[in-house]
């Protein structure tokens, strides 16, 4: 299952192989220093934004890739059968994404960690 990770200066979505090859994506990466908000979002859902691009979308199953939409490209790696909470990391035009959506194993404590590392109060 994927996994928001902060190594260093960045934070990364850790997937493991197949979700690599269904994302079509070797690495995702983002500056610590483009966050500009962490959330947990309940719904799936209400953390996908735009259209879907590049990556593989199962309609009620998965949706892993890029999604383009008016203020950039959002990555995301959601299971929508995990039934569970997507991170959202919300970040800065800095960044090479507007959005990372996650559905992470350990929603709040991946939030804590990457908040204390940008910084960011809860």
């Amino acid at each position: 299952m994927a996994r928001l990770v902060v190594e260093g200066k960045d934070v990364i979505v850790d997937l493991s192989w197949w979700e690599r090859a269904v994302a079509r994506r070797r690495e995702v990466h983002a500056p610590v220093s483009a966050i500009h908000q962490v959330s947990v979002e309940p719904d799936w859902w209400r953390a996908l934004r735009g259209v879907r691009g590049r990556g593989t979308w199962i309609p009620g199953v998965l949706a892993y890739g890029i999604r383009p939409h008016p203020l950039g490209e959002d990555f995301s790696a959601v299971r929508v059968r995990a039934r569970r909470p997507v991170v959202c990391v919300d970040l800065w035009q800095s960044s090479p994404y507007a959005r990372l959506a996650v559905t992470d194993p350990d929603p709040e404590v991946t939030v804590r960690a990457i908040r204390t590392a940008a910084g960011i109060a809860p």
